[in-house]
């Protein structure tokens, strides 16, 4: 089952709470001065009658004659007021059809038994609650306005403010170290949940850094002190007499040393202190004499050949880590091919490792179990620090992903359009996968 996610702005979510809350307090500030309104009217015209009817009954019973259109026994008088005038009390009553202004009635007995009564409706008094309720009305609509004004206000500021912490934490999580969120956000005189959340991401920030900087510390100096003893048992392993032993002995030193070469290479990628040293280079002629110098059994077709600002080293460097994890990891044939400005390698083996296509390259991990197992794991993550410097993007897929049935690893290198810049960041373009 697919669900779709309305995304919408925090402005516009505090507006519209602020004016559904508006809306709804006005309206019910409405009805109450409405209804109180209404209530005091119809009280005031029953009185109103009351001093009428008084006035009449003693004009009628000094000349007998009716005022304000009295009338004597009046067969349109209402049965509940009739009744009620019938036991000897003075009454009011209300006809209210909810289309017009009410008809107030009024009613008191005479001494000979008859009844005399008078009603009106007082539309002028009415007409006042009309204009009362076109006031609320437009009472309410100014105060949802002025809410919703308010909310894109109140709102804008604070998605504006949460934008560019947000912003601030994606430079983070994309390596710049130099960013802080708190600089970014801009706090004002009264500190708010905005600024709390800026510090603690700016202490995390720091926090983490200290710590990663301090096991790359840790690492360079572990390779650094074991490069010299190293050295020293290479050497030593030289100097042993011929016979397999030896030969073991040696391919191990070798081995550790290649080890403490590449731990300190991964530590100072990790320092981002790695700068490119540009040349122009034809990709397709440069590709092709170092994979036959790197291994003369891989195939190299140049499809579209381009001319590049890279680093030769770097991205030889590169290859070769491709190359050497297709060929130890991988079957033959192993394919390298050129389009432009992008480099494929690809084996025809049992593929990358789940772990590897989801999380990316991690020192020390060599795969899982269906693949060879041997190395210590560095090659991908030295070819994915070094594309860094280059300002590319180096990625990876398994070959039945296609359509076409094969199987097999297959490691893509974007170069940029643009030379690197100084901080060896990735691309600006990001290009699509293929």
């Amino acid at each position: 089952m697919v669900r779709l996610a309305l995304r919408t702005g925090l402005r516009w979510k505090l507006s519209a709470a602020i004016a559904l809350v508006g809306a709804l307090v006005a309206v019910a500030l409405s009805l109450v001065v409405h209804n109180a309104a209404r209530v005091s009217m119809l009280d005031n015209s029953r009185d109103v009658q009351i001093e009428r009817l008084n006035f009449t009954q003693k004009i009628f019973e000094s000349t007998n004659r009716l005022q304000f259109g009295a009338k004597i026994d009046d067969p349109a008088l209402p049965k509940a007021l009739r009744k009620e005038v019938k036991e000897g009390d003075r009454a009011t009553y209300l006809e209210d059809t909810g289309q017009t202004a009410p008809e107030v009635w009024a009613a008191s007995p005479l001494s000979n038994g008859r009844v005399l009564s008078l009603h009106d409706r007082f539309p002028d008094r009415f007409a006042v609650l009309d204009d009362l309720d076109q006031a609320l009305l437009i009472g309410s609509t100014a105060v949802v306005v002025g809410g919703c004004a308010l909310g894109v206000l109140v709102g804008g500021r604070l998605s504006q403010r949460l934008r560019k912490a947000a912003a601030a934490a994606g430079k983070l999580a994309d390596g710049d170290t130099s960013v802080r969120v708190r600089d970014e956000v801009g706090g004002g005189r009264v500190r708010d949940e905005t600024d709390d959340l800026a510090w603690a991401v700016d202490a995390m920030s720091d926090a983490l850094q200290q710590r990663i900087e301090a096991e790359r510390r840790v690492t360079a100096d572990i390779a650094h002190e074991l490069r010299t003893p190293v050295t020293g048992l290479l050497t030593a392993a030289e100097l042993l007499p011929p016979g397999r032993p030896s030969e073991l002995v040696r391919d191990r030193a070798q081995a550790m040393r290649t080890l403490v070469e590449d731990v300190l290479e991964v530590a100072r990628l990790d320092g981002h202190a790695e700068r490119a040293e540009l040349q122009d280079v034809a990709l397709g002629e440069f590709v092709t004499r170092r994979v036959r110098a790197l291994d003369s059994g891989v195939t190299v077709e140049v499809i579209r050949d381009a001319e590049v600002s890279t680093d030769p080293r770097r991205l030889e460097r590169i290859l070769g880590n491709l190359i050497a994890n297709a060929s130890r990891h991988g079957k033959p044939p192993i394919e390298v091919s050129v389009e432009g400005r992008v480099i494929r390698v690809r084996d025809h083996g049992t593929g990358f490792p789940e772990a590897l296509l989801r999380e990316g390259p991690s020192r020390f991990r060599t795969g899982s179990s269906d693949r060879a197992g041997v190395g210590h794991g560095l090659g991908l993550t030295i070819a994915v620090g070094q594309a860094r410097v280059l300002g590319a993007r180096l990625t990876f897929r398994n070959a039945d992903e296609l359509t076409d049935g094969s199987t097999g690893a297959v490691s893509v290198l974007w170069l940029p359009e643009n030379a690197p810049t100084s901080t060896g960041s990735f691309p600006v373009i990001q290009l699509p996968d293929r």
